[in-house]
């Protein structure tokens, strides 16, 4: 806010934004800016804020184009002013102008590609249910199908996992990462469990190896879709 100029009148655009009539563009800004990072993500808040923000624009384009100075331009003219005289500097004689390089726009930029871990939070309604009741499905066939259709039955709950995670953070791309990730840590999980079985009859239920392997990665395919979020 400008120091020392006339408060704003009440509920105005500029008391929203918490300036003075006599603000500059740049503190006009700044304040925007400030206020938009304190109401966070409260979507009402930050459109009173735009709100203000291009009532103050308008008033001021309206002054411009009536002839008027905005108090504003008053201040910048008095700050310009009361500034010391900067001293000359003798001109040097012109150098020839380099050509200048291409410019690349900003849609060319290369960007490193980021990596986060995701957030865990339980999946709720439809994000819950879909893959609790389609995994399940799937582990059921999975006990009472014939071994050579554990293949067919992790690609569908890996493709479970997409889906949900698709509609729980809206990126494809990290959905299909986090379920081949899962994919592979529950196939290796299962690998090192059948090492240690009896290859006839593991645990004492009639399941193959096959079987057993998958079932470690189905059922983290199963959590994953639950909750990453």
């Amino acid at each position: 806010m400008t120091i020392g100029s006339e408060p704003a009148p009440n509920g105005s655009p500029y008391e929203r934004l918490g300036v003075t009539p006599d603000a500059s563009f740049d503190e006009v800004q700044a304040a925007r800016q400030h206020q938009l990072d304190a109401v966070a993500d409260d979507p009402q808040a930050r459109a009173k804020v735009e709100a203000a923000y291009d009532a103050v624009l308008m008033e001021r384009l309206r002054e411009r184009q009536q002839g008027k100075v905005s108090s504003a331009a008053v201040s910048a003219s008095k700050r310009e002013e009361i500034k010391p005289p900067v001293a000359r500097v003798p001109s040097r004689p012109a150098l020839p102008q380099l050509p200048s390089l291409p410019q690349f726009s900003g849609a060319n930029k290369l960007h490193a590609p980021s990596f986060s871990l995701p957030n865990i939070a339980l999946a709720e309604g439809r994000e819950r249910w879909f893959p609790l009741v389609a995994d399940g499905l799937l582990l059921l066939l999975l006990l009472v199908t014939p071994p050579g259709s554990a293949e067919v039955l992790l690609a569908l709950a890996t493709g479970v996992t997409v889906v949900n995670l698709r509609r729980r953070n809206g990126r494809f791309l990290a959905a299909v990462g986090w379920s081949f990730a899962l994919l592979s840590v529950g196939l290796l999980l299962g690998g090192l469990l059948t090492l240690g079985l009896d290859p006839s009859l593991p645990l004492g239920l009639p399941l193959s190896l096959p079987q057993v392997q998958s079932l470690p990665a189905l059922i983290l395919l199963l959590l994953g879709a639950l909750l990453i979020a």
